[in-house]
């Protein structure tokens, strides 16, 4: 019998987000005439008031963009600092230790990771301000509008965001999110419901206050939250509930515009975010991987999982060990991406021993969001954004959540990652676009923690050296080496599983079927696009013909 037609229209265009607001109204600016930014920050805008918990304007975040016009790429880092009044021994006496699962750290009280104590300086705003200037063709306020619509209109509480609401963070020694988002008294009115817990699946959630703080920055623009009588509300409010964010610090709160980090990988560019983002850690994993021949093995089997096991090892130590702020320390990328050093790295594992990874072996939060997103004329635009452990903290009247990252400095003086006025902390967030020639064929990124790394790591191997489609790519069954342990998702065989415990691995099987980072990206191989949504989301590609 002949192949069934394709009835569905080839998409010039499209865009893929772990919310469906969120891709529906980049779509619609698409399909309107906007370009790839317009579309992507209008979903950026929308998920801000869909995950308060993951993203939003009191946040940071990373873009990698593709400008088909110049050929030319830009990375903007917006990743915030500590606040100039931080010491590196302010918490030094509360300190209890790091969390079970290495994102971040304990404290007396929880001040570094709960309320305004927590809080550090969210250059997001920054980013989306900088990023349309060099790259939008609709008018800021076209932009903030959709969102401006759901905050108003509200919104269907969906699986994965009552899961944050509800899921239990206390035995990793974090505060729950959901005990955050109740702290303050305009969170219990907008997320809490009458028996004190919180709005259930399918509720509505409206947020008028949300939509009047949108209103505000469509008329007025970035400069309202940063210079303007917004940002004095802000900082009123966050030194009234003990915190000590400026506002000099708000003010000098801005995104960096960087170079991109590209390697090549078979054949391939791969162009991602150089430090203090994740990209450091997806170069060296990818440039490790390159040193073996993948023939003969089996996908997800024993051989093939070690092996995976081994380079996201090796990767991890020398993330934790060398990657930081360039600012404040020397990051050693000619070394770390070396054809000696991973020639070492290699036969190291080709011998059969074991890395050290340096970490005991937890699981990780994963709270971040993603979007990607390419117009009919080849902009390529990649954006992962976050508050990181959310503080909870809502100025009175704004209705948005602020980023409660101090959590992931470290409050003991002299090391790495220690408290310093201005640091920046770091990411695993890796937004990438990968080229054939000059032409982009790929962008990808993922929310996850930890996770980030090892999930957009396996994507990519998938689609480039299995031949996988996105979808098919971003679906496949993963597992992640974060630490000594191997964790593995629920469909990957028990026969493989037997036979790396076997081999005297330590093995955890994860009860989800999709698990380990939430990765989303879109293929454009031959022009024809294609999207691939993390099923463990509630997201979507959507795409414009």
């Amino acid at each position: 019998m002949p192949r069934p037609t394709r009835r569905l229209p080839r998409s010039k265009a499209m865009i893929v987000a772990p919310q469906p607001e969120a891709s529906h109204a980049g779509a619609a600016v698409l399909a309107n005439g906007g370009n790839a930014m317009d579309a992507a920050l209008t979903c950026a805008f929308v998920q801000g008031v869909v995950d308060p918990l993951m993203c939003g304007i009191g946040g940071f975040g990373l873009m990698n963009v593709y400008d088909p016009a110049t050929g030319r790429q830009t990375i903007w880092s917006g990743l915030g600092g500590c606040p100039k009044a931080a010491t590196d021994t302010m918490w030094e006496d509360l300190y209890i230790g790091e969390t079970s699962d290495g994102f971040g750290h304990i404290t007396k009280g929880f001040v570094n990771e709960a309320g305004a104590t927590a809080v550090t300086a969210p250059p997001i705003l920054d980013l989306f301000r900088q990023a349309h200037e060099k790259y939008g063709s609709s008018e800021w306020s076209d932009l903030v509008g959709p969102a401006i619509d759901v905050a108003n209109a509200g919104w269907l509480v969906r699986p994965h965001t009552y899961a944050v609401f509800t899921q239990n963070e206390r035995k990793y020694g974090r505060m729950n999110y959901g005990e955050k988002l109740l702290l303050t008294e305009d969170g219990r009115r907008i997320y809490g419901s009458d028996n004190g817990g919180f709005k259930k699946l399918g509720e509505t959630i409206k947020n008028p206050d949300l939509a009047r703080t949108l209103e505000q920055i469509a008329r007025e623009g970035a400069g309202a939250f940063f210079n303007g009588a917004l940002g004095d509300h802000l900082v009123a409010e966050l030194t009234k509930g003990g915190g000590i964010l400026s506002k000099e610090d708000l003010a000098d709160s801005k995104a960096d515009e960087m170079e991109p980090l590209d390697i090549s990988y078979r054949g391939r560019r791969v162009s991602t975010v150089p430090a203090p983002g994740g990209g450091v850690y997806l170069a060296q994993a990818l440039k490790l991987l390159e040193q073996f021949d993948f023939d003969g093995m089996e996908h997800n089997g024993p051989e093939y999982l070690r092996l995976m096991a081994e380079v996201m090892k090796t990767a991890v130590r020398d993330r934790d060990e060398s990657v930081g702020d360039p600012r404040f320390s020397d990051v050693p990328m000619e070394k770390l991406l070396s054809e000696a050093y991973l020639a070492e790295c290699a036969a190291y594992i080709r011998s059969g021993q074991k890395v050290d990874s340096g970490r005991t072996g937890h699981l990780e939060s994963k709270h971040t969001t993603h979007v990607s997103c390419v117009d009919a004329n080849g902009m390529v635009v990649s954006l992962t954004h976050t508050l990181g452990n959310p503080s909870g903290f809502i100025a009175s009247g704004t209705g948005f959540v602020m980023n409660g990252a101090m959590s992931t400095f470290d409050p003991r003086p002299g090391r790495v990652q220690s408290i310093v006025p201005g640091k920046r902390r770091t990411s695993s967030m890796c937004p990438s676009i990968i080229f054939e020639g000059d032409t982009p064929v790929m962008t990808l990124g993922a929310p996850g923690a930890s996770w980030i790394g090892p999930g957009v790591l396996q994507v990519i191997v998938n689609a480039l050296d299995w031949g996988m489609g996105i979808q098919e790519a971003v679906m496949a069954p993963r597992m992640v080496a974060t630490s000594n342990v191997l964790d593995i998702s629920n469909r990957i065989s028990p026969s493989a599983e037997a036979a790396l415990i076997a081999d005297g691995y330590e093995v955890r099987r994860s009860p989800l079927s999709y698990a380990f980072a939430g990765v989303h990206g879109l293929t454009m191989w031959d022009g024809d696009t294609e999207g691939g949504a993390d099923p463990q989301r509630d997201g979507m590609p959507v795409g414009v013909s």
